[in-house]
């Protein structure tokens, strides 16, 4: 029986549309206190966790559409 795949950090940044390099480069004790936790959780536990915070990272770093 194949083991699920579990999205990487990197990923869900991208599937919630925050920008990984931006998110990481002006904000990196958060990032990184964010992905160690990811590591830890469910996604949906942490995507439940970090809700409204999510929201404004979101405002802050959004991923921009490929053209």
């Amino acid at each position: 029986m194949p083991v699920p795949q579990v999205m990487t950090f990197e990923e869900y940044l991208a599937a919630k549309k925050i920008d990984t390099n931006a998110f990481s480069q002006y904000e990196p004790e958060r990032f990184q206190e964010w992905k160690h936790l990811y590591a830890q959780l469910h996604p949906e536990s942490f995507t439940a966790q970090k809700k409204f915070l999510i929201n404004d990272t979101r405002r802050k770093f959004l991923l921009k559409a490929a053209e």
